[in-house]
């Protein structure tokens, strides 16, 4: 018994020391989307302050498809040590329980969540050459098109899909998906018409707007945000109600120690206080996130309650 009980006071202390430790190597911090996402950007713009602070490269690897969940399924699989990290969503954390039929992780049970990052709004955007030039216009438009809209999104099971899927069921139009890997594809499917509409955050979108390819007609938040004012909502053009927003946030491997999860915990709050990364997300119409990993718990737990119930009313199913 006193054997058993020194090794394991033994395993504590060696437990303990290896999360004082950390980091003492890279740290892999894996992007579910494509390079120039808004994935991307998050984890590039903390991965540099965040490599300041810990005196390690943070390396970014971008592991798009399956709607997110092939990235997330590399930081399933990798060591519970917190040295591979992953910058999860909406899609492959709160939605895909309710609308896979099979997953390769569950992500209650085998990603800890460290904390919340950001969050934003989707936006609708359309082709230049659309009639359209308000969400009205758009669904009267849409709704004579006879079920021929096509509609992009970022991958299949995403904030980008549902919240299309959410907007037809409330406005009574026909569409068709099409899933593509992270919003600059899905973009530039728009942009040269090979898809009608999009739902996606507004960042990735930049270069297609200012180069007059695309145009943006409402916001998925309740009230316009400081980077938008211009630019009116779903709730106040007839929907009211209506709110969508995408979020993102980093995770780890379920078994991680907590004392490593508490530091990068502390260490994200603490490098999102910088004036740099605030002015940095502001810019690209992002919400700064933070707070404990248990807040952050909490709040996919109501997510995947709100938008479970939907995907249910609208019955979405992935094979």
């Amino acid at each position: 018994m006193k054997k058993a009980l020194a090794l394991l006071t033994g395993c504590a202390f060696a437990l303990a020391a290896s999360a004082q430790d950390w980091p003492a190597k890279p740290v892999k911090l894996v992007v579910p989307a494509p390079a120039g996402s808004s994935l991307d950007f998050i984890a590039r713009t903390l991965g540099d302050r965040l490599r300041e602070r810990w005196k390690q490269p943070v390396v970014i690897d971008n592991k798009a498809g399956a709607g997110g969940m092939l990235g997330m399924t590399a930081v399933v699989k990798a060591p519970a040590d917190g040295y591979t990290l992953g910058v999860g969503f909406n899609g492959p954390i709160a939605f895909g329980p309710h609308m896979y039929k099979k997953m390769a992780y569950d992500p209650a049970k085998d990603l800890l969540p460290i904390v919340l990052t950001s969050s934003q709004p989707n936006v609708l955007a359309v082709a230049a050459s659309n009639p359209a030039k308000t969400l009205p216009e758009f669904v009267a438009w849409a709704k004579k098109q006879g079920g021929k809209l096509n509609y992009a999104s970022v991958g299949a099971g995403s904030s980008s899909h549902l919240t299309m899927e959410l907007f037809r069921s409330v406005a009574g139009f026909e569409a068709t998906h099409v899933p593509f890997a992270g919003s600059p594809p899905a973009g530039i499917s728009l942009a040269s018409e090979e898809t009608q509409a999009l739902f996606t955050v507004a960042p990735a979108l930049l270069p297609l707007i200012h180069g007059g390819r695309i145009r943006l007609l409402a916001a998925t938040s309740l009230q316009r945000t400081e980077t938008m004012k211009d630019l009116p909502t779903v709730a106040e053009a007839g929907y009211p109600g209506f709110e969508a927003l995408a979020w993102n946030g980093l995770f780890s491997a379920a078994g991680t120690p907590p004392e490593v999860v508490r530091r990068i915990n502390a260490d994200v709050n603490e490098v999102m206080k910088d004036k740099g990364v605030r002015d940095a997300f502001t810019k690209q119409g992002l919400i700064l996130g933070g707070g404990s990993p248990d807040e952050f718990k909490t709040f996919i737990t109501s997510e995947g309650l709100k938008w479970g119930a939907i995907i249910k009313k609208v019955g979405i199913s992935i094979d």
